[in-house]
């Protein structure tokens, strides 16, 4: 675990699933120092506070979970809130594509795609995933949401990466980190 992660807020159950939040230096790339949410997501008792504390919220339609980690955040987000879920994909991933956005990461650039007839114009999306890092990935989900005429009212991670100021890239909207570094 690394020491430096800090929770927002929360019950002994997060404190729990901050503790299991693990550093992996050198990947993707030399240089980067990656955390690893896994051992999150394997604890049932961890797994299931940061999914309550991700749907907190209550002001959304319909879950949005990036490609990957935020498939099975999202979906388990959406199961709890009682709403459906859209995964955004990476290219080639898709058999019908309604839109789709290239940004950049912190170490290189990406493209997310929008699954063709997924979301409804009107409908209020809350965008999740693992983590806010330069905060390219929030800012392409929600141009994703904004072209298909949905309400983007936010976003929620489990970890935010905050040196990398990742907030800058969406000023203007709500965004939830359950724990930060």
């Amino acid at each position: 675990m690394d020491a430096s992660v800090s929770v927002t807020e929360g019950g002994p159950a997060l404190k729990r699933a901050a503790g299991l939040v693990r550093e992996v230096p050198d990947f993707p790339e030399p240089g980067v120092l990656f955390r690893d949410i896994g051992p999150v997501l394997a604890d049932p008792d961890a797994f299931g506070a940061v999914v309550h504390a991700l749907g907190r919220r209550g002001d959304f339609d319909v879950v949005v979970g990036v490609e990957a980690r935020g498939f099975l955040l999202g979906a388990a987000v959406a199961h709890a809130c009682g709403t459906g879920v859209v995964g955004l994909r990476k290219p080639g991933k898709l058999p019908a594509v309604a839109d789709r956005v290239d940004y950049d990461l912190e170490y290189g650039t990406a493209t997310l795609e929008l699954p063709a007839d997924a979301l409804e114009s009107g409908q209020r999306v809350l965008v999740v995933d693992d983590v806010l890092a330069t905060g390219g990935t929030l800012g392409a989900a929600r141009q994703l949401a904004d072209k298909a005429g949905c309400e983007a009212v936010g976003a929620a991670v489990v970890l935010e990466l905050t040196a990398l100021e990742g907030r800058a890239a969406v000023p203007d909207w709500d965004v939830q980190a359950l724990f930060t570094v």
